[in-house]
């Protein structure tokens, strides 16, 4: 059996990226190497200098090229708000609406049992050391609404009420210009149960 030959190694190193199988992988592979070998070669190079430039911050755990991020380091923001999602894609999302100016913490990830995925491997000693830090007042848990994110939200909330930091919890409801007739029933069901005065 002969080793795989290079076209092989990169159809298959491709599929390494999140909703790509293995038509999607050799497609790419193909265009890359047919119509766009620049492209090929910025792609390489970015990926290097990004795995060699790219480290955690120290505060929030999201990506960075600095031991401490920009927004880490930023005095607009409210030190006394923590808010924990799974995601550096998930704390851009946050800040995209622009609904929140407190800091963040990134889990890289959520409690999976199944997936042998536990506390430590989510940085879950980091984010107590934050919480507990006398500055942060209120922590808002922004895991997503999966069963795991649901199980790290629960478990995280249980660790911060046994350390005495308040915790709360994003609400979950109907989109903004949704109609009723085209929503999910857990959704629907969520909303009428987190309803508020108006």
């Amino acid at each position: 059996m002969k080793p795989p030959s290079s076209l092989d190694e990169l159809i298959d190193a491709l599929r390494c990226l999140p909703g790509v199988g293995p038509k999607s992988a050799q497609r790419m592979g193909y265009h890359l190497l047919q119509r766009d070998q620049p492209g090929a070669r910025r792609l390489t190079a970015a990926l290097g200098i990004a795995l060699d430039r790219i480290r955690h911050c120290e505060r929030c755990n999201s990506f960075s090229e600095e031991v401490v991020c920009a927004m880490c380091h930023s005095p607009r923001r409210d030190a006394s708000l923590l808010c924990v999602v799974e995601s550096p894609g998930d704390l851009l999302m946050v800040e995209q609406a622009q609904c929140y100016t407190g800091m963040y913490f990134v889990l890289m990830g959520s409690l999976s049992p199944l997936d042998g995925i536990g506390p430590k491997d989510i940085h879950l000693d980091r984010l107590l050391q934050r919480a507990t830090d006398g500055v942060v007042r209120e922590v808002i848990l922004a895991t997503n609404f999966t069963v795991e994110g649901e199980a790290t939200a629960h478990y995280v909330g249980e660790l911060l009420r046994a350390k005495g930091v308040r915790a709360t919890r994003i609400a979950r409801g109907l989109p903004v210009g949704g109609e009723l007739e085209h929503v999910d029933s857990g959704t629907l069901s969520q909303a009428v149960r987190e309803r508020r005065e108006v």
